[in-house]
């Protein structure tokens, strides 16, 4: 039995209270050589054919950057796709590619140079977190207080 859920991309259902949490600012990121990992920021249309890594199609980050991508009229080259961000930072590490995640996902990589995040020129993009619970269910003080704290 679970008490309380973690997600990314809450999607509304009318069994769960959901309680935005906070936005992951989506970035590029590319092994430290790539040419595009030498400007701080780029547009969108500089990824344009270039080998992208990106998680399976059914994974909601995934849907959104494909979104982020088809709004810009911007086609990439996906040569690999994942289940995880662990297999997706490391692809990216050994320049199989370039890809798109959440900056949280990779401050260890980035202290130890293995990975380069640029921004985009063309807006932040961002991956919503929230926690859900069933609506009938009586939270703890003790959850609620969790609560609190995941909401700074």
């Amino acid at each position: 039995m679970v008490d309380l859920g973690l997600v990314s991309y809450p999607e509304k259902d009318h069994k769960l209270e959901i309680v935005p949490l906070w936005k992951d600012k989506l970035v590029l990121i590319c092994h430290p050589q790539n040419r595009l990992g030498k400007a701080k920021s780029i547009k969108l249309a500089d990824i344009a054919d270039q080998k992208f890594i990106g998680f399976e199609p059914d994974i909601p980050t995934r849907k959104a950057v494909d979104r982020i991508l088809r709004e810009h009229n911007i086609s990439v080259n996906n040569v690999m796709e994942f289940d995880n961000i662990e297999t997706v930072k490391r692809a990216v590490e050994i320049d199989a590619g370039i890809s798109i995640v959440p900056q949280a996902t990779i401050a260890q990589e980035l202290t130890k140079h293995t990975l380069v995040s640029v921004e985009f020129q063309d807006g932040e993009f961002f991956r919503p977190s929230a926690a859900i619970y069933k609506k009938n269910k009586v939270l703890s003080p003790a959850m609620k207080q969790f609560l609190t704290i995941l909401k700074q």
